[in-house]
């Protein structure tokens, strides 16, 4: 009997301490907003409460888009699948957030989920802080199957490294009230809906969502953040070691010799390449290309990978290459054919 008392206790003291961690984390976490993708570059945003977005001041504006309980609610059911990253997660977590991310995608397109919509959906703080913006997607389900269900479960399932997603899933009514019930593990009784969370429409934010978010995610303001993303990914991409070492055998500061250099942009199939050749002929310049030669074979390992490995990749491509016309342009002239970056796909 002591011991059976003890074991309950304990467990009464870790459903309290989750409890509190969970409570804690909600007060502590910054004021999140959503944002669903739609056709024609637009976006729908919303937010969970009660009976107001965050103040009474934005709620009436709110409530008047009412293109989000249209998406969400019936006919039909939709599931929201995010990919959880703390506001204050480092660079590995971030790389570790966006391949499971980019996982979940390919995977989607599989079996009986491959039937529903997707939509990108992201997460973002509702100041524009530096919080951090988290990818996810919504499914929309038109025949309300609970094979998509059993499907998605099967998905979390799957899922043993952090970080874990989270399986959102709506219920609306007739009235146009969208409630997000989220999936949990519960101890011993497997995969059980929590408490739902009404869904509210919210203003437009000053800034696209994921601006705040560049020099996270995208757009690196150094050559030391750049690298920062490379040097997670060498335990699972080989080749991002051998950009590294080519990376340190470029000097950080360099300065351009006393020749011109002459960069030709523009889209794909345009004749660039044999715009390049013929003024470098003419020129007796140097042809030089962006990415660089030296990892050029690399590109499409690298394009297969989620947009902040890409975009690292090919950043640090631009400070090899920047050595290379400083070199060059110190003898003769420089012709720079900067070639496409990478194919962009849904993140």
């Amino acid at each position: 009997m002591a011991f059976a008392c003890r074991g309950r206790a304990q467990s009464l003291r870790g459903q309290l301490s989750r409890l509190l961690r969970g409570a804690c984390a909600r007060v502590m976490a910054p004021p999140r907003r959503f944002a669903l993708e739609l056709p024609g570059c637009t976006l729908a945003h919303f937010a969970f409460g009660g009976d107001s977005v965050d103040s009474d001041r934005e709620a009436p504006a709110a409530r008047r888009d009412s293109r989000v309980a249209e998406l969400l609610g019936p006919p039909g059911r939709s599931y929201s699948l995010c990919v959880p990253v703390a506001p204050d997660a480092g660079c590995a977590a971030r790389v570790q957030a966006a391949r499971m991310h980019q996982r979940l995608l390919r995977q989607l397109r599989l079996g009986p989920l491959q039937q529903c919509q997707l939509r990108r959906l992201l997460c973002y703080c509702r100041d524009g802080g530096a919080g951090g913006v988290q990818h996810g997607v919504l499914l929309h389900d038109p025949r309300d199957s609970p094979d998509t269900r059993r499907a998605l479960l099967a998905l979390l399932d799957a899922c043993q490294e952090a970080p874990s997603p989270r399986l959102g899933e709506f219920v609306g009514d007739q009235s146009l009230q969208v409630w997000q019930h989220l999936w949990e593990l519960q101890d011993g009784q497997g995969w059980q809906l929590a408490v739902g969370q009404r869904v509210l429409s919210a203003p437009e934010p000053e800034l696209h969502p994921v601006v705040p978010d560049l020099p996270r995610s995208a757009v690196f303001p150094s050559r030391e953040a750049a690298r920062a993303v490379l040097e997670t990914c060498t335990s699972f991409i080989p080749e991002a070691q051998a950009v590294l070492d080519l990376l340190d055998q470029c000097p950080e500061q360099i300065q351009k010799g006393k020749f011109p250099v002459i960069v030709i942009e523009g889209l794909d199939a345009t004749g660039k390449t044999t715009l390049t050749q013929s003024v470098a002929n003419s020129l007796k310049a140097v042809l030089l290309k962006s990415p660089p030669a030296c990892i050029g074979q690399w590109r499409k390992i690298f394009d297969d990978e989620p947009t902040i490995i890409k975009r690292a990749f090919y950043s640090l491509g631009n400070y090899i290459v920047a050595s290379e016309i400083a070199k060059a342009s110190a003898t003769s002239p420089v012709i720079v054919d900067r070639l496409r970056k990478f194919q962009n796909q849904p993140q």
